[in-house]
């Protein structure tokens, strides 16, 4: 080949690109969130999708984040997007388990997967499979975008010392958390994000809990109450969504879809790795402000746990879809703890007590 040829044929790949680039529809959407900017790393998970699906498509996809009430209220997003009021939004579904309980499964439910299960049920054992009618028939399409690892317990203003102490308690609890607390006297409360901190100091509620000490700290609580609680039986491991309308998400060319699929895979383990870096220096920060650190009582996680299965069979004899989807979920969930109780948890427990040892 002579080195005309080789010019011509470089002079035309370079031409190629960009009218290949121009092929692809440009695209702005809106992405209402139901976190408050504040918070870094949760907010940031949308954010972090936006940035990626911008580089790759070489700016023809726009998507602008937005906070919450904003353009949508905070608890609102998932008919926003499913109505067609925006393209996309960034919320859990666990705030929406009153409309079906099926929703919960998506994001967490109390005494469930950890991150990295969560991860794997959703994408390699058959969770978004189950799930996809569930979201269909809000006429949406969900994609997995963040994890913010195991959650805390929350914060009490009173120490909690048995099941009694559950009887009566205002708290601020998302998803099925609340319902499982029911069942022990409580009174649970969905509250938004950025409405917890006035609830909790006009008392509104007498404890609540979110997700952990890094954004926990930001949001103040610890100023208002003392006690702080673990483990989160709540949330060991939840997903938030990236939720996309139905009808969008069809008429998205090829690419688009991939860029939105790998842009939240991303998201998802980025957010659990800046919590895993964040949390332990906030923890110590708010433990030297006065906090007190607390387990919650042995009886009360046991009588917890019972609640839940019990609910989750209560459940199941009404919604015979949350029954099928729980039942494969809950066999995948008890494979995977007896894995990591043998290959990770003894190892992890053998290390606290030889660090402690130190």
């Amino acid at each position: 080949m002579n080195r005309r040829h080789i010019l011509a044929g470089s002079a035309a790949g370079a031409l190629a690109a960009p009218v290949l680039a121009s092929a692809q529809p440009r695209l702005r959407w809106r992405c209402p969130n139901s976190f408050p900017r504040s918070l870094d790393t949760i907010y940031g998970a949308a954010e972090i999708v936006a940035r990626r699906v911008r580089e790759m498509s070489d700016g023809a996809f726009e998507i602008t984040v937005s906070g919450p009430g904003e353009v949508v209220p905070a608890l609102q997003i998932l008919d926003a997007v499913g109505q067609g009021s925006v393209e996309c939004g960034f919320t859990s579904a666990l705030f929406y388990f009153g409309k079906d309980p099926s929703f919960a499964l998506s994001s967490a439910l109390p005494f469930g997967l950890n991150s990295r299960a969560t991860y794997a049920w959703l994408n390699y054992g058959g969770g978004r499979d189950l799930l996809k009618p569930v979201f269909a028939e809000s006429n949406i399409h969900a994609i997995p975008a963040c994890c913010t690892g195991a959650q805390m317990g929350g914060w009490l203003k009173r120490e909690i010392k048995g099941v009694e102490d559950m009887r009566g308690l205002k708290f601020r609890i998302a998803g099925l958390g609340g319902s499982v607390m029911q069942k022990l006297g409580g009174v649970p409360q969905q509250i938004a994000p950025a409405d917890i901190y006035p609830s909790l100091e006009r008392g509104v509620i007498d404890g609540a809990e979110f997700i952990g000490p890094y954004d926990d700290e930001k949001l103040g609580f610890g100023r208002i109450a003392k006690y702080y609680y673990y483990p989160g039986f709540q949330e060991a491991g939840p997903s938030t969504d990236f939720l996309v309308n139905l009808k969008a998400w069809e008429a998205l060319p090829k690419p688009y879809q991939s860029m939105l699929e790998t842009a939240c895979a991303e998201a998802f383990h980025a957010t659990a790795a800046k919590y895993d870096v964040a949390n332990p220096p906030a923890l110590r920060r708010l433990i030297a402000g006065g906090t007190q650190l607390r387990p919650y009582p042995r009886e009360v996680m046991q009588a917890l746990y019972k609640a839940a299965q019990e609910l989750y069979a209560e459940i199941g004899e009404a919604n015979a879809r949350f029954k099928r989807i729980h039942e494969q979920w809950d066999r995948f969930r008890v494979e995977q703890i007896q894995w990591f109780r043998v290959a990770e948890d003894s190892l992890s427990n053998f290390q606290a007590v030889a660090t402690a040892q130190r």
